[in-house]
């Protein structure tokens, strides 16, 4: 995850090639025992959930020492401009891949509420198809099919949610631009502030699924809504755990004394993908919880 050098300061004169390795071929096996695992766990296949578990397992190990090859390398002076601009490029066109997975979802929401629900409430559709279909945002389907819930407002958790984005992204930055001016103790302080902000926030949106579901009877099958909320909000759940992960790894990098006030990709990768994932909360916190 880093293109940072070496003690040294030294900087190779060519494009580092990496000799041949096993662990693409051992992360395919993961992954496809993962998705063999999934396929039959929805089917009821016995034992399919160990194999997910066993193939997720094998991804955290696989990727441990394949990263950890690619740090020794970066640490031990092997990498150039060459490779840093590689990691740059690398690391916006997989931000750029979320940007259009978040998109998608997004879309989704938009095509429901302004195109779907209008339309199956017009007078063709209601006298032909579902006489009882209300045409409100959210809706119960038509003649009830969907149990009643109700919906999660912006207060108070969500707000609690987005102050802590917020204020996580701001100690993101003073940490980094601690690192750019040698201030390690500094820039190991505000990091680590930022990766406890960051699990404070899985565990309120661990305590706001339990109250919807308990509280508020809404599930992953209260209709459009309910599969919107909870993919878009688990989603992004997901994205906040590993990009929390991600800093916490930068943190132990960055206490074992890795990185240089100007190279330290691994800690800019890392930052770039935690700021694209607060952008995506504000967006989640107008649109779902306020409009």
């Amino acid at each position: 995850m880093s293109a940072s050098h070496s003690a040294t300061h030294k900087e190779a004169p060519y494009y580092y090639v990496p000799a041949m390795s096993g662990h693409p071929v051992r992360m395919a096996l993961a992954l496809l025992a993962t998705g063999v695992g999934a396929a039959g766990w929805v089917n009821g296949v016995p034992y399919a959930k160990w194999l997910v578990l066993a193939g997720l397992l094998a991804g955290v190990v696989v990727l441990y020492y394949w990263f950890g090859d690619a740090i020794a390398e970066s640490e031990s002076g092997l990498n150039s401009k060459r490779i840093d601009a590689s990691y740059r490029w690398g690391m916006s066109w997989f931000i750029f891949s979320e940007v259009m997975f978040f998109a998608g979802f997004f879309g989704a929401l938009w095509y429901v509420r302004t195109i779907t629900t209008p339309w199956l409430g017009d007078i063709d559709h209601r006298l032909m198809l579902w006489p009882d279909f209300q045409a409100q945002w959210p809706n119960f389907g038509p003649a009830g099919v969907v149990e009643a819930f109700q919906t999660v407002g912006p207060f108070w958790l969500p707000t609690i949610n987005t102050a802590l984005l917020l204020t996580s992204g701001v100690t993101l930055t003073i940490s980094h631009h601690a690192l750019r001016e040698d201030h390690r103790g500094k820039a190991i302080f505000w990091l680590a502030a930022t990766v406890i902000l960051g699990f404070l926030f899985v565990g309120c949106q661990a305590y706001e699924y339990i109250h919807a579901y308990r509280d508020l009877n809404l599930k992953f099958n209260s209709g459009a809504y309910g599969s919107l909320f909870y993919m878009l909000t688990g989603f992004h759940g997901f994205h906040v755990i590993m990009g929390a992960t991600m800093l916490t790894v930068i943190l132990v990098r960055l206490l074992r004394g890795h990185f240089r006030p100007d190279h330290h990709f691994g800690f800019e990768g890392a930052a770039w993908y935690w700021h694209f994932v607060d952008v995506v909360w504000l967006g989640l916190y107008l649109f779902i919880y306020w409009f």
